[in-house]
């Protein structure tokens, strides 16, 4: 299989290791190149918190609207302030989930959302989102064919 499109590319790309689904969520592994230790999630909630805690954390990308707050408890955020990977993106690219693995690249926060690309890497295929819930429903749609296969030994049809 070719793998034109197994690449991190960005400061904020994640690997998305999803291993089984119980009770209707993802369940898996999420990996970036800030830490060498994988964070678990058991839903698509967790998913997506986990990514925003990383891309304030880094402050890439640099989100389009602030948090609001009452009162004093403001956050100051360090701008400027250098990370440092921890891992390759070649070490992340050889993490994998038992039912799909899937390469997220968060391009910009805007309207209160995310707009990026997404690789499914067992399919070697890339598709752009304008939103998290586009995101989610990719991620979804690929997890149950890559289930109704295994139960099936189908092709898969991801588009």
């Amino acid at each position: 299989m070719e793998r034109s499109q197994w690449y991190v590319g960005v400061p904020n790309g994640v690997v998305l290791c999803v291993d089984h689904i119980k009770e209707g969520h993802p369940c898996g592994r999420l990996y970036h190149s800030y830490s060498r230790r994988a964070a678990a999630f058991s839903s698509m909630d967790e998913i997506v918190f986990r990514m925003d805690c990383l891309y304030n954390y880094l402050n890439y990308p640099y989100p389009g609207t602030n948090t609001r707050t009452f009162g004093q408890g403001r956050k100051k955020t360090a701008h400027g302030q250098e990370r440092t990977k921890l891992m390759k993106d070649e070490e992340l690219l050889d993490r994998h989930g038992d039912l799909g693995t899937f390469i997220v690249r968060v391009q910009h926060r805007q309207n209160s959302s995310w707009q990026g690309r997404i690789t499914w890497m067992e399919e070697n295929q890339t598709l752009s989102f304008r939103s998290i819930w586009e995101m989610v429903k990719l991620i979804a749609s690929a997890v149950d064919t890559a289930e109704m296969e295994e139960e099936t030994e189908e092709e898969p049809s991801w588009f």
